[in-house]
């Protein structure tokens, strides 16, 4: 096997939660205890990663220093929110979010020339450059995408989670090296009100993104349907890297979401997109994103790291 797949398991990454939140920490303490029954499957596919580069220097990649200091300060006093009250601010924040980033990047570098990098607790697509919203307080694809563009590499950028990944979306709208693919409820019904389907990109990045409404209800079925649009999308165009977030709250019962996939289409879905990496030779990075059932979310990932090693 030349290629293997990067799960990232450092400790400060599970810490990424919110107190009395939606978005907490048990998600990911039920994927490590299922992940712990099953781990001696994988051992010739999964490099488990600890340890990474971690500099504030990167944030400054993506996000403004007056930002940046703003989450320091918030995170010291470990009170308030860091936007307009759905992320809060807790001690230590800071440091769990930098965290995140560091780690999204990590696997972005480490498999530019294949393979697959896992970080669960990535993918935090609401966050802007100048301030934090919808539980995302550092955007770590929008760091990833800027530590390697002085590489040349076009990137397509594939986003399944329920909600619409504004924070990606907006800073890179009229840039055509960053090609979008983008499934998620209709902005009608769901934060953050953005990601209508005539939202195709400006400028000379016109017809380089591609945003997909799902109506409330929507089930497997219909997920698979609109995915198979993305061999439309891509056509011909060129592209080196792959990223995907791969939120789970588009499935069945999800509290915070109306959409209705089943896990089977779900996992189809990763797979497909997976694949488009895998065919063309160019890595791929997958974030886990949103998903606010602890338990759907455990056995789902553990479900997808076997799933993506017999796809190696």
């Amino acid at each position: 096997m030349s290629k293997k797949l990067y799960l990232y398991l450092n400790p400060t990454l599970f810490r990424y939660g919110f107190p009395n939140h939606p978005l907490t920490t048990k998600r990911y303490e039920y994927f490590l205890e299922r992940y712990s029954r099953v781990k001696d499957r994988f051992l010739e596919c999964v490099v488990e990663v600890y340890d990474f580069e971690c500099s504030e220097s990167y944030l400054e990649l993506f996000h403004s220093k007056g930002y940046i200091e703003f989450v320091k300060r918030m995170s010291e006093l470990g009170s308030g929110f860091l936007d307009y009250g759905d992320t809060p601010a807790y001690k230590g924040v800071y440091e769990v979010s930098l965290t995140s980033v560091c780690a999204t990047r990590d696997g972005v570098l480490r498999t530019l020339d294949g393979g697959i990098a896992v970080n669960l607790a990535g993918g935090w697509h609401h966050a802007f450059r100048d301030r934090a919203s919808g539980f995302c307080v550092f955007n770590d694809i929008g760091v990833a995408i800027e530590s390697i563009r002085d590489r040349a590499i076009k990137i397509l950028y594939i986003d399944i989670d329920a909600h619409h990944g504004d924070g990606v979306y907006y800073p890179y709208e009229s840039d055509p090296n960053i090609y979008i693919f983008d499934i998620h409820e209709s902005p009608q019904f769901l934060f953050p009100g953005t990601g209508f389907s005539y939202e195709i990109g400006s400028g000379n990045a016109v017809g380089t993104k591609l945003n997909i409404e799902m109506m409330p209800g929507a089930d497997g079925s219909q997920l698979l349907e609109a995915v198979k649009k993305i061999d439309e999308f891509i056509g011909d165009k060129e592209f080196g890297y792959v990223i995907i977030q791969a939120g789970t709250d588009g499935l069945k019962g999800d509290p915070l979401t109306h959409l209705e996939y089943d896990v089977d289409s779900f996992v189809e879905a990763v797979k497909y997109f997976v694949s488009i990496a895998l065919d063309r030779g160019v890595g791929v990075t997958l974030l886990g994103g949103g998903g606010y059932q602890p338990e759907v979310f455990g056995d789902v990932w553990v479900r997808l790291v076997e799933e993506l090693c017999g796809m190696l």
